[in-house]
């Protein structure tokens, strides 16, 4: 089993969440999101991002609008519509749903090998 393709797998299933997380605290420019993603430890390469960001928008999940830049071409800065914000509230619960699962799941693997430690030390 390749652990590399399991780990990009993990990583794909949450990264629509934080890029909309970013995108609803305020407007931003993907360049942006890429250096918060990356400030956050999370790898966000432009040509993953486009794309999603592209096929959000074909959705009615993100809107743009076109800011001038006065160090080059005007800048598309991306914004949550009100189907986004729905979208979005809807993928927050699946998130606390699914993070609160899986750590009550390790954690029991934590208390079973504390457990099993004490079990062995007496």
């Amino acid at each position: 089993m390749n652990i590399e393709n399991t780990q990009s797998q993990m990583r794909k299933g949450v990264l629509e969440y934080c890029i909309l997380a970013i995108i609803r605290r305020n407007e931003a420019y993907p360049g942006d999101i890429i250096d918060e993603m990356k400030s956050a430890g999370l790898q966000l390469l432009e040509g993953t991002l486009y794309p999603l960001l592209n096929r959000l928008k074909n959705a009615e999940i993100l809107t743009y609008r076109w800011v001038e830049s006065t160090s080059g071409p005007p800048r598309k800065y991306f914004i949550l519509t009100e189907k986004g914000e729905e979208f979005y509230q809807l993928l927050e619960a699946t998130w606390i749903e699914l993070s609160s699962g899986v750590e009550a799941v390790v954690k029991a693997n934590y208390k079973k090998a504390d457990n099993e430690s004490n079990t062995t030390e007496q």
